[in-house]
């Protein structure tokens, strides 16, 4: 049964691929500098059940192993090739192997479009034939594959121990570090690796959809320069994570996402932090360095989940206890409050100069007992404020550091802290500094499946990600449906009349927008004439008016002068359109001025933008940060891909670093964090009712404890030149 939930409902097509029951080695060869050499040596050494065919024309026999003229003339039903051979001979090979009904290639070669035009074109050529023939292609330009479980080893890489860990990766090296560090540990093993090369036809959604689906992987890894279908990507991360983690490193930033764009929302997105947060809110697991990816991925393996970020630390000193608190809080985690049955309880068996507060330090309680910390441990995990137990220390060394007739002791100890792994849902993470040398007690319980780490910053990150997992995970079941919005017939129209036009919407039109959909705008009158003024400064009243120009041409209108605050009264609004007349001609003598925008001027509030632009690799994306002049500067924003869910928008509002300005300052009130959660709502149901918005520009909206003032709005209207127009429609998921 397939265990991957939602629209993935048949099979991958990669199982067949990447576990076949015939191979053919084209390009095999005895000269142990060739590739054609390794794979043949790997799938020997490693004892590959199936059949293993040589394709070379000036061979009879290859290894022992008998060789073939060409693939025509294999005798036998091999499911994947393998094509060591030169680029300019691949898309001749990959017909003949969909005429030999071959179904995957694995094309090694560089040469392809990572090379410019001519290789674009090969490549182009090569998919031609690929798809006539039905032969799904992985790579070009890839380092490789392995199964471990199926022996099929095409790395000839050695000492690899078969495990639970999918690793996809577009650097070769990187998975060579990976496979070192995973020798050195000793209990990491693999499942699949792939290397996705160019990604000409088989993407990263595709790998993963594989590894969500295979049975020997626990948790799936990818280390990704950059995605081909980001959108398709989320999608399925989103279902595979429900069932499986799934761990990321994203090097460098998603460039081939940026595009010159006028909003400021258009300037911020493409970034790498957008890449991390529409992954974070699929459910991955991204990491940050990349000596992190192993660790994550082997603590989510072996523990999947927290059910939440509190985390209680047992210390045997009390400078390490201070490190593991300080990166807790770097991390978003919290230290839990222990209970007073709890405290009362370690306080009976514990030093009177320990402390039981959280972090709890033995204070030396251990030194002649260091089974005591198992004990601890099963004290704080029975609290119910306690999500994770974090013990830190030199546990497993005390044998060495003090006496060796602690040995006994400590093997005790270690046996308790795994018959608690096995009775508590609760994750135990160990850190101790002697973890590199690997003591008895140590191997014990990382071979009953406790993670023990040599770095108290990887155990804290190991901790960060079951919490977020399991955090995810709880929110996504509580998630309820919510009704799309219908579009409005009068809005559609003037897009339709922008569109056609080669503009974007007015300011007053984008308000126009924002208000037939519920969204609170401000009274404001459009003034196309100094005549109308007076009756504008009647109808608004005695109160203080900011005056904008209204042009198409203009968008920065600060930069054109065309912007004056605090007017009062019928002279001071003539003398304000005759300065915002003149300085915009100024600016740009041909532009088109409509005339000028009079509102009542906004109380002063916690300035914040709410933005969105059509990304061209994750699809549509909405943007909440401080907002202002300064949004640029401070780039304290956060992203998530649409639909949104009322999750997502919360989460949205609590990343941003400043967020304390929220909660009130110098005897400042909190914002309305609940009419801003509805606000970023509202604005991604309209974008997904109208596909022509191709960005949208909040800014400033003016927080206040009660509700809050849409400043100004930009919608920039999708041009017909510019195909920015969603391929698919966007998935509906819960609100």
């Amino acid at each position: 049964m397939n265990p991957i939930e939602g629209h993935l409902s048949t099979r991958s097509p990669l199982h067949n691929i990447l576990a076949p029951t015939g191979i053919a080695i084209v390009g095999a060869s005895a000269d142990p500098t060739k590739r054609g050499y390794k794979a043949m040596v790997g799938l020997i050494k490693d004892g590959y059940r199936g059949n293993i065919y040589p394709v070379n024309p000036k061979a009879g026999m290859i290894l022992g192993v008998r060789a073939w003229p060409s693939i025509a003339a294999i005798h036998g039903n091999p499911e994947l090739a393998l094509l060591c051979t030169p680029a300019p001979s691949v898309p001749g090979l990959v017909a003949e192997c969909g005429r030999r009904g071959i179904k995957g290639a694995i094309i090694l070669a560089s040469g392809f479009a990572e090379m410019g035009e001519e290789g674009a074109r090969l490549e182009r050529e090569m998919m031609a034939k690929a798809a006539a023939h039905g032969v799904r292609v992985i790579g070009p330009n890839t380092s490789g594959v392995f199964n471990l479980h199926h022996h099929l080893n095409l790395l000839a890489l050695d000492g690899l121990k078969a495990g639970d860990i999918g690793i996809i990766s577009q650097s070769g090296n990187m998975l060579l570090a990976l496979a070192l560090e995973a020798q050195h540990n000793g209990q990491v093993g693999f499942s699949t690796y792939v290397g996705p090369g160019n990604q000409s036809d088989i993407g990263f959604n595709d790998y993963l959809r594989y590894l969500g689906e295979d049975e020997h992987t626990r948790v799936a890894t990818l280390y990704v320069e950059g995605f081909r279908d980001g959108r398709r990507f989320l999608e399925v991360a989103r279902d595979v994570t429900a069932v499986k983690p799934v761990v990321v490193y994203k090097s460098g930033s998603t460039e081939q996402g940026q595009k010159a764009a006028s909003s400021h929302t258009g300037a911020l997105a493409g970034s790498y932090q957008m890449t991390v947060d529409v992954l974070r809110q699929s459910g991955v697991s991204v990491v940050q360095y990349s000596d992190e990816i192993l660790p994550v991925a082997e603590g989510l393996g072996l523990l999947q989940k927290a059910r939440g970020k509190r985390v209680a630390v047992i210390a045997d000193g009390g400078g390490q206890a201070t490190i593991a608190a300080d990166r807790l809080a770097e991390a978003g985690l919290t230290l839990a409050k222990l209970s007073e049955e709890t405290r009362s309880q370690l306080r009976a068996i514990l030093f009177p100069q320990a402390s039981t507060l959280n972090p709890v330090d033995v204070a030396g309680s251990s030194d002649a007992n260091p089974s005591l910390l198992a004990r601890c441990m099963e004290i704080v995990a029975a609290d119910d404020n306690v999500d994770s137990v974090f013990l830190v220390g030199m546990f497993g060394g005390y044998s060495l550091r003090f006496a060796e007739s602690l040995l006994g002791d400590e093997m005790r100890g270690a046996e308790a802290m795994v018959d608690l792994s096995n009775v508590t849902t609760k994750p135990l993470v160990v850190y101790s500094l002697y973890a590199p040398i690997k003591p008895p007690a140590l191997r014990r319980m990382h071979e009953a499946g406790l993670p023990i780490y040599a770095s108290i910053e990887h155990a804290v990150r190991v901790l960060a990600a079951l919490g977020e997992r399991g955090q995810y995970l709880a929110e996504r079941k509580r998630q309820a449906p919510f009704a799309a919005v219908t579009p409005v017939p009068s809005v559609q129209a003037m897009l339709a009349s922008a569109r056609q036009a080669g503009r974007d919407l007015l300011e007053y039109e984008a308000k126009a927008l924002l208000g037939d959909h519920g969204i609170t705008v401000p009274e404001e009158r459009v003034v196309r004439g100094a005549d109308e003024l007076a009756q504008v400064a009647a109808e608004l009243g005695d109160q203080l008016l900011a005056m904008k120009v209204v042009s198409r041409d203009i968008l920065h209108k600060s930069d054109a002068g065309g912007v004056r605050l605090n007017l009062r009264g019928t002279a001071a609004l003539k003398e304000a359109y005759q300065q915002i007349m003149t300085s915009a001609r100024i600016y740009d003598a041909n532009a088109r001025i409509e005339g000028v925008l009079v509102t009542p001027m906004a109380d002063k509030g916690v300035e914040v933008i709410i933005g969105m632009m059509r990304d061209p690799i994750f699809g549509p994306v909405l943007m909440f940060g401080l907002g202002g002049v300064f949004v640029e500067i401070l780039e304290d924003v956060a992203f998530r891909a649409l639909p949104l869910s009322r999750f997502d928008a919360t989460c949205m509002i609590d990343q941003i670093k400043a967020k304390k300005v929220f909660e009130g300052v110098r005897g400042a009130a909190a914002i309305d964090k609940k009419a801003l959660t509805e606000l970023l709502l509202n604005v991604a149901h309209i974008v997904e009712a109208y596909p022509e918005i191709q960005e949208l520009d909040l800014n400033p909206v003016i927080a206040y404890p009660d509700g809050y003032a849409v400043v100004d709005a930009r919608v920039i209207v999708e041009r017909a030149a510019d195909g920015f127009f969603p391929t698919e429609p966007i998935k509906k998921e819960p609100a």
